[in-house]
Order: C-alpha cells, then structure tokens, then sequence
C-alpha cells in the first residue's frame, strides 16, 4: 500500500488534524507521501515529517494558493497517479470532505467517511447516525480514499526529516469555474472545529453579561468557545460559535458544558467528543447520560472557582 495525504493549511501551518492524517497514513502504509497546497511556515516540513511523512509534494502554483475544491482534486488525482499512491487519506473537514469525493470519482476508488479507527485488512469503521452507531465498511477495488474524523489517531513526532518535491499540477479553467472572491475567517484566537478543548455554556448563564467567567475559563485552558442553539438564536453569542446538529460538530479531546441541558440535536454536534464535563445545577438535565463526568451545583460558583484551580495549578 502506499498512502498520500492532503495536508491543510492554516495561516501557514499544518492543521492538526491534518497531522493526524499523517500519522494514520503511515500507521496504514508503513510510510507516507504529504501534499500541501500554498505558502507554509518553515518549520512545517519537520512536523510534518515527525507525523510520520517521508516526502513532501509542495504545490506552489499561484493559482491554486487559495482552496479550490476541483482545481485541488484534480491536483491530488495527478499526484495519485505520477506517484503511484493507492490510497488517499485526508481528514474530514469543509474542503476535505468534497475534495476527496471528487478525486475518488476522478480515480474510481472505493470511498469511506468519517473513518474513526484503523482498518483491518480492507475493512474500516466508520461513525454513523451522528455518533450513535458504527459501520464497517469494505472497500473493494485496487484504488481506496479514506476521510478520517477527528482524533480517529494520536499524532505521532517520531517520524523523520522529510524530503520536500515542488510539484507543478497541471491546471484547466474548467477547474476554475467557481472564484472565491471573499472570505472571512471567524473571530477568536481558537476555532471550534480546530479545537482540542472546547467549553460551551447555554441558556443556564441567564444573558450574555455573564459569559466573562467562560471565556476566561477557555482562556486558562486554551480552549475554544462555543454555545447551545438557543443561545445563538437570542443573539447571546455569534452564530458561529453554535455546537450542536444544525450546527458546528465538534470532536474535541475535552468538551465541558456549562449551563446546557444536553437536547438531543446539542449531544449529535457533540458525542465524538473523547472526554465531556457537564456542570448544571439540574441533576436530572439529560446531558448528565453522556457526560463521563458531571458537577451537580450552580455554574456562577463552581466556574470560577475551576478557573482558579486551573490557574494555580499552571503556577
């Protein structure tokens, strides 16, 4: 076997998912070959390189620095080729996932998402039904793409130095079709699907003077902040900071809930989490069945109280 990645890039570095991505390929394939589309940092090769990646395919083409999801696919379908790669990883993302819908049209190669662990043989699981149910997937044929989810696979830094190929693609304007003339990036220093710790609050915080104590728990953890659907609706919190089914799906490694109840279409953005906290003062609150720990008490006591903990712990 052997694997490309498609390595994202986020202000000029790897997205950690992206190296979880590296470490999966080369825990599938013994080695594996990273391509990375636009302008990255320096010292982005060696991480790449410790996550397990023996070769860097860096494109460098002008026209495809800004994501474009048939010039990018068409692009990775022709590295498959000139290089000889029989499977694709990419991890699961808003370019990831239909960029590598069309490269396994391009190459005809069985397709698995939202894989959240490493294959046996040609089988892979895959998470279904919003993190309720699991599906083992055989993928036939000599050509296979996998998506993996988050935290599907611990990054690895033991990898070694890899060797970087600038690789020139070639492009057909029938690729660009569609222009990105605009985008803005979302506020905060950390964004939630990116996030390895994320801490939301809910209607339980009374009004949005209150949520200080959990942007400054976020901030002593490092974490991104988000909230429950009511939350955004009453314009408390920007919409884009929503968690939940109908909106941003989080895999974090810790997910603590502050105020929120736990509706069912909250826990669908939410069950891939590995760890979640609860903390509500209503211990019958549904969340509480989820979560694997829970504080029982008033969230305007015991958040701030955590915060300082966490504090002088950090020294």
């Amino acid at each position: 076997m052997s694997a490309l990645v498609f390595v994202e890039l986020d202000e000029k570095k790897a997205k950690k998912s992206s190296l979880e991505a590296v470490s999966y390929g080369k825990a599938v394939a013994g080695s594996a070959t990273a391509i990375v589309f636009g302008e990255m940092d320096a010292d982005q090769a060696s991480a790449i390189g410790a996550a397990g990646a023996s070769k860097i395919i860096h494109v460098t083409d002008a026209k495809l620095a800004t994501p474009n999801i048939m010039a990018y696919a068409s692009a990775i379908a022709e590295a498959m080729n000139k290089g000889g790669h029989d499977t694709l990883i990419v991890s699961k993302s808003s370019l990831g996932d239909p960029v590598s819908a069309r490269v396994a049209i391009k190459l005809n190669a069985a397709l698995a998402a939202n894989v959240s662990d490493l294959p046996s043989g040609d089988v892979v699981k895959s998470s279904i039904y919003t993190g309720k149910a699991f599906a083992n997937n055989k993928l036939n044929g000599q050509r296979r793409v996998i998506v993996i989810k988050k935290n599907a696979i611990e990054v690895k830094t033991d990898g070694g130095a890899a060797s970087v190929e600038t690789f020139s693609p070639a492009t057909n304007d029938a690729d660009f079709k569609v222009k990105v003339i605009k985008s803005e990036k979302a506020t905060g220093d950390i964004l939630l699907p990116e996030a390895d710790i994320v801490v939301s609050g809910g209607r339980g915080l009374k009004g949005p003077e209150n949520w200080g104590m959990i942007e400054d728990l976020a901030k002593t953890l490092g974490a991104a902040t988000g909230c429950s659907k009511p939350v955004s609706d009453m314009d408390w919190r920007p919409h884009h900071e929503h968690v939940g089914q109908t909106g941003i799906k989080v895999s974090p490694t810790l997910y603590i809930a502050v105020g929120i109840s736990g509706a069912i279409q909250h826990l669908a953005g939410v069950n891939s989490s590995k760890y979640i906290v609860v903390i509500n003062k209503d211990p019958e609150a549904p969340f509480f069945k989820a979560a694997d720990y829970g504080v029982v008490g008033d969230a305007f006591e015991i958040v701030p109280k955590l915060t300082e903990a966490i504090k002088a712990e950090q020294g």
